[in-house]
C-alpha cells in the first residue's frame, strides 16, 4: 500500500520540520552553548534530509498502481500532517541545561523512529520494508548519539558541543 517514495518523502518532511524546529529555537536561546547545540541539531537534520534524498534516488518504483500510490500518499501526508511530534510544542526558551535538550532532542527521534517502525505493518513488498528499516537505523544512530553526548556529561557543562 505504501511505496518507498512516499515514506521517503515522509522522511524528508520530518526532517526539514525538525530543522526548522531547532533553528527557530536557536534564535530565541541566549545560553551561546544551547544555541550552539540546536544549530548542531539542525545541520544534522538537513544530512538526514539529504541521506534520503540520495536513497530515493536509490530506489526504483515500487508500484505500477497510481491510484494505490496517491491512495498511500495520502495516509502517510494526513498521518503526518504539519506534525514535529514532540519537538512543536516543546518551548525551548524555558530550557536552561543542555542535558535537557538532548532528552528532548531524544525524545523527538524516538517519535520519529516509533512512526516509521507503525509503517512496518501496512507495508509488504520486501525491498520496501528493507529501505524503511535503512531509514530507522539511521535515525537511531542519530539517538545514539544524542544519548552518548548526553550520557559523557561535557555537553552538560557546556564545555564543548558534539561534532
Amino acid at each position: 500500500m505504501f511505496a518507498i517514495q512516499e515514506i521517503i518523502d515522509l522522511a524528508i518532511q520530518i526532517e526539514e520540520s525538525g530543522e526548522k524546529v531547532y533553528r527557530n529555537a536557536a534564535e530565541k536561546i541566549s545560553n551561546p552553548s544551547l544555541a550552539s547545540l540546536l544549530q548542531w541539531l539542525a545541520d544534522d537534520e538537513v544530512k538526514h534530509a539529504k541521506w534520503f534524498s540520495e536513497l530515493k534516488q536509490k530506489v526504483g518504483k515500487t508500484t505500477d498502481d497510481p491510484r494505490l500510490a496517491e491512495i498511500g500518499k495520502r495516509i502517510l501526508l494526513g498521518a503526518l500532517g504539519n506534525e514535529t511530534f514532540s519537538l512543536k510544542d516543546a518551548d525551548f526558551s524555558k530550557i536552561e541545561q543542555i542535558k535537557d535538550l538532548l532528552t528532548l532532542s531524544i525524545e523527538f527521534e524516538r517519535d520519529t523512529v516509533l512512526f516509521y517502525e507503525m509503517m512496518r505493518p501496512f507495508i509488504e513488498e520486501k525491498e520496501t520494508l528493507d529501505h524503511l528499516d535503512a531509514i530507522i537505523e539511521e535515525e537511531n544512530s542519530h539517538i545514539r548519539l544524542l544519548q552518548e553526548s548526553l550520557d559523557s556529561g561535557i555537553v552538560e557543562t557546556g564545555e564543548r558541543t558534539p561534532q
